[in-house]
């Protein structure tokens, strides 16, 4: 059946060949890189996150992801994403050419190669076929074009000074996959090592300061008052002075007695009301521990 009429059957028809992979558009896939969340796949919108391998990401669903891990299915290719310090904001340059997202139409071409930020430096798209990468430190975005050209240690936008492992390729290629990966880990173990000496230095200065203050408290002067020098024959309990009812004001000995010896010389006042002071001829002539016990002054 078959190949009469004189037709000629060709080896395609007639041999069974290994059929080439299916091989994914290049443009839908950078459009899906450059223009949609890795983990959701929404459309970005601002502000935009980018992790230390370059990929690209909503802000809310960085967050939804981080406090909820179980949502996203794809969530073991994103080990990397463990807290919001692993990603940084980035501060793109918006492309004044770009209409934004218009209606589309049958009979119309449809530029899918728009894109709505640009390098800052030399102009161009960032829409997938040029490298585009930013700096760790700030987050502002330039292409690597540009910094090739211009060849500084300072970024080109806002002037922050940076190294050149804090560069980091945005949507890398699987050539430049592993370069990320292997800075990503050298500068989150120079981070923890600057955070440990950090700890140490403060507690190092808190400890000094310890004991320059136990040193300080130690070498204060204590001011010792000698107690006043007892006379030979003199009671302790009268603090050297003769008289235990006497007190000193302003260096100067004052008699409390002196009352007690003018009413002696009043010549109105009886025997008996004089009789009741220690300047009396009965008391003086009394012995000494006798009237000091039972003197009714005292009591």
């Amino acid at each position: 059946m078959g190949c009469d009429g004189g037709t000629i059957p060709k080896r395609d028809e007639l041999v069974r060949t290994k059929k080439k992979p299916e091989q994914k558009d290049k443009a839908a896939d950078l459009v899906a890189k450059w223009k949609h969340c890795a983990l959701s796949q929404e459309r970005l919108v601002e502000p935009i996150m980018a992790c230390e391998l370059g990929k690209l990401y909503n802000r809310e669903s960085a967050l939804e992801f981080l406090l909820d891990r179980s949502k996203f299915e794809c969530a073991q290719s994103f080990d990397h994403l463990r807290a919001l310090k692993d990603l940084k904001k980035l501060e793109l340059t918006v492309n004044r050419g770009y209409e934004g997202r218009l209606a589309e139409k049958g009979d119309s071409y449809i530029d899918m190669q728009k894109s709505g930020y640009i390098c800052p430096v030399v102009g161009l798209e960032m829409n997938g076929k040029y490298k585009f990468c930013f700096s760790w430190k700030c987050g502002c975005v330039v292409s690597e074009r540009a910094l090739k050209e211009v060849k500084t240690d300072v970024c080109h936008k806002c002037g922050k000074p940076f190294a050149p492992e804090d560069i980091v390729l945005m949507n890398a290629a699987e050539e430049d996959y592993d370069e990320m990966k292997t800075k990503m880990e050298a500068r989150r173990l120079k981070a923890k090592m600057e955070k440990k000496a950090k700890k140490a230095e403060k507690h190092k200065v808190e400890t000094t300061s310890q004991a320059a203050e136990g040193e300080a408290s130690s070498s204060k002067r204590v001011r010792i008052v000698e107690p006043a020098k007892v006379e030979s024959g003199s009671s302790k309990l009268t603090n050297g002075l003769k008289n235990p009812r006497t007190k000193v004001t302003n260096g100067k000995v004052e008699e409390k007695a002196a009352k007690a010896k003018s009413i002696q010389e009043d010549p109105t006042a009886s025997k008996a009301f004089k009789s009741l002071f220690t300047s009396s001829d009965r008391a003086r002539n009394q012995p000494k521990a006798h009237w000091v016990t039972f003197n009714p002054m005292y009591y």
